[in-house]
């Protein structure tokens, strides 16, 4: 089968800021052409110590094929390269690299490299240009569609940033061929995130079809273009997440208070076991306000469960941290207005909704009643 006959293309229309997510096996064959059609003299490759022995000599090889003055930059692996240090590296890299605001910041890897490289090309010069290039299935189907670049802070996940839209997306699914079975489990938690919003459908499809996307059959495709095009809907509405974008954290404030409590230790937890966890306890935690039917809560558990992933405190390595320590967590959260702290919860499965001013009392009371199941 050809390039052509397996690309998807999924176009995210930002006006001025349009681009277009192409998925497909074997796009990286064609990556130089593509991203030299972008009009760059130059680009700098933004990767790290796993994916860049991997792919990094190919893609710089297409693009120097095209014409293009290439730099390579290696960053090591895992959740703490995105850090004020490492950005610093990135921008005098690129800097250093001569790379201008017409030419292009290339992010070859999974969600961190695609985070800090496009937060690196959001803030040199004021913004250069940038393409993902994802590796794992949860920068695919998540981090690298929407324009949201940044590094954490001691203070919490992702509080650095700022909106940078790239200019091209390729999501070459045989690259998850290589991915260890733990990345690919993770980034599935993402996916079926999407069904869980507001597509009960694509929940159903992705709990009839799981198995296939983990093998690498169509159903990846399948998968990884509908989650972009579920993705690409909410970002057009709301690009700089003033309303209903913050949907697309349904289990973050959870996952991203478990990760921090980790210290973004990816032997204790990576991102995606954290959302796991997260939507798991977003459904029980609407089961527990009787917002929601608890059997959907079982099903959402189960399916996770099936699928190799986390949905229990207690299954975080090394404990997931007392209540006072959890709520102090959420309370950096980037949805807390006035104090008060915002959830993304569900009226059911593809029912997910925006819940300000949860009071913290009925959080205390759910998260004691967890943590206390799972010590018993």
């Amino acid at each position: 089968m050809t390039d052509r006959q397996r690309l998807i293309t999924v176009p995210v229309p930002l006006g001025e800021r349009a681009y277009d997510i192409l998925v497909g096996r074997g796009l990286i064959g064609s990556a130089g052409a593509r991203i030299a059609a972008l009009g760059a003299r130059a680009a700098a490759i933004v990767t790290d110590e796993h994916v860049g022995p991997l792919y990094a000599s190919a893609l710089t090889g297409a693009l120097e094929a095209q014409g293009l003055r290439t730099t390579l930059v290696v960053l090591p692996p895992g959740e703490a390269t995105k850090s004020y240090a490492s950005l610093e590296r990135v921008c005098d890299a690129v800097l250093e690299a001569r790379i201008e605001r017409g030419d292009l910041v290339v992010a070859l890897g999974g969600g961190v490299i695609g985070d800090l490289a496009g937060f690196a090309a959001a803030v040199v010069r004021r913004g250069v240009r940038f393409v993902q290039v994802p590796t794992t299935l949860l920068s695919q189907v998540d981090s690298s569609v929407g324009g949201k670049t940044g590094i954490n802070s001691r203070h919490g996940k992702n509080l650095v940033g700022a909106f940078h839209q790239p200019s091209l997306v390729l999501a070459d699914t045989a690259l998850l061929d290589t991915l260890p079975a733990r990345e690919m489990r993770a980034g599935y938690a993402e996916v079926a995130k999407y069904g869980l919003i507001d597509d009960a459908r694509f929940f159903a499809w992705c709990e009839a079809n799981w198995q296939g996307i983990f093998a690498g059959g169509p159903e990846r495709d399948e998968a990884v273009a509908q989650s972009c095009r579920a993705k690409a809907a909410v970002v057009v509405r709301d690009e700089h997440e003033t309303g209903d974008r913050a949907l697309l954290n349904l289990g973050h404030t959870f996952g991203h208070a478990l990760e921090k409590i980790t210290a973004y230790d990816s032997a204790r937890l990576v991102h995606g076991e954290g959302v796991a966890i997260g939507l798991a306890l977003a459904f029980r935690f609407s089961a527990f306000l009787g917002l929601c039917p608890p059997g959907d809560a079982e099903r959402v558990e189960a399916h996770l469960t099936a699928a190799g992933l986390p949905t229990r405190l207690s299954q975080v390595p090394g404990g997931c941290g007392t209540v006072d320590e959890l709520l102090a967590a959420m309370a950096q959260d980037k949805k807390v207005k006035g104090g008060a702290l915002t959830f993304i919860l569900a009226r059911g499965i593809g029912r997910s909704f925006i819940a300000p001013g949860i009071e913290a009392g009925k959080v205390r009371a759910f998260l004691d009643s967890e943590i206390g199941t799972s010590r018993t």
